[in-house]
């Protein structure tokens, strides 16, 4: 976990550079306070600029307004990384419409409050820096130049992930309380419960009935994966197509993966939510194993195959920090497909390469 956090802020500060120039897309932030009281939001306006010619796109999520629902910031105090407590998100890959489009010279501004989703619980000067690293900050699922096949294939490896860093502001915070730190402290006895599922936000008759069909496909899937890397020491399709090459190193990270998705799923309690109203799949809060709360998405998806109810399981799964502790590097197989080639330790820490590779679809030994 703490290395493929390093890795990731590692990525970030390397590739601004390159992103900034050839992008020419910039994020500035300020803040509204320089000391808060423990009482008080801790407010952070964040600057999106287009410093070029040209118009650019930047997908939604990456915008923060209102509530926060991604891990947006690096934020530290002591020098030590402070965690993100708030929610990961199964989205569909970006189409138009998820979009924020700048005409050259343009900047918008949002302002966000990040008391409730880090742990801000201790007092002390806390630095932060808006950053993110995505293969679709700017909405692109496939290589720009892939028009087939083969050119895919041939272009796949020039996809990067685009990164975006903001400058680094600092502030007093005052500690207090957070209900999601509370809640990821005490979960001693969802860790140790035996196998079962459990129902909140007022899931129906027909929800309920779903959703057990729904975990009995995941956990065939997580038993199907565990076996089939069980069976393979290198190189195969369908490894390598979600992973990239299949080292030793990469296959015991995946099978340590799987084996512990297939735990959770046929060995512990799992709690599974019919509350969220958007539009999206699913979302968890990795520090709170094991639920789940199921979205629009989810419940029009098929039972089985690509981007499915039971894939969605193991996706969401795979978040948890006691698990795997992905993220959402890139949504959809296109982009998935083109991270294992450019990036493959990108690829083994995305949640949909994770599904995908369980999903099997299409079919490949």
């Amino acid at each position: 976990m703490l290395l493929r956090a390093i890795f990731a802020i590692a990525l970030i500060c390397a590739s601004f550079a390159s992103f900034a120039r050839s992008n020419s897309l910039s994020v500035n932030l300020s803040l509204a306070d320089r000391a808060t009281v423990s009482d008080q939001e801790v407010m952070v306006d964040v600057v999106f600029t287009n410093n070029g010619s040209t118009p650019l796109s930047i997908a939604k999520w990456f915008v923060p307004e209102g509530a926060l629902e991604g891990d947006l910031f690096l934020l530290s105090r002591d020098g030590k990384k402070v965690p993100y407590l708030g929610p990961i998100i199964k989205r569909a890959a970006p189409s138009a419409q998820d979009m924020i489009t700048l005409a050259p010279g343009e900047s918008i501004t949002r302002s966000v409050d990040i008391a409730g989703m880090y742990d801000l619980s201790a007092s002390g000067e806390y630095k932060m820096q808006y950053g993110v690293a995505s293969s679709q900050l700017l909405g692109r699922t496939v290589p720009r130049q892939a028009t087939d096949s083969k050119r895919f294939a041939e272009s796949a490896a020039d996809v990067v992930m685009e990164s975006l860093m903001s400058n680094e502001v600092a502030t007093f915070v005052e500690g207090r309380s957070n209900p999601l730190a509370s809640l990821a402290a005490d979960k001693s006895a969802v860790l140790s419960a035996k196998s079962s599922i459990a129902y909140s936000g007022s899931c129906s008759a027909s929800q309920k009935s779903t959703l057990t069909s729904a975990v009995a496909a995941a956990s065939n899937y997580a038993n199907t994966s565990v076996s089939y890397l069980s069976g393979i020491s290198g190189n195969t399709p369908r490894f390598t197509t979600w992973f990239g090459s299949a080292t030793s190193s990469a296959l015991s990270e995946i099978r340590t993966d799987y084996t512990k998705i297939k735990d959770a799923l046929d060995n512990k309690s799992l709690v599974l939510d019919c509350s969220c109203k958007q539009s999206y799949y699913a979302y968890v809060y990795p520090t709170q194993p094991y639920k789940v709360y199921l979205c629009r998405a989810f419940w029009s998806a098929p039972m089985t195959g690509t981007d499915s109810k039971a894939g969605t399981l193991i996706h969401e799964l795979s978040h948890f920090n006691v698990i795997a502790g992905t993220q959402d590097n890139a949504y959809g197989q296109s982009a998935a497909k083109a991270l294992a080639i450019s990036n493959p330790q990108q690829a083994r820490d995305n949640a949909d390469s994770h599904e995908y590779f369980s999903e099997n679809t299409p079919s490949q030994q």
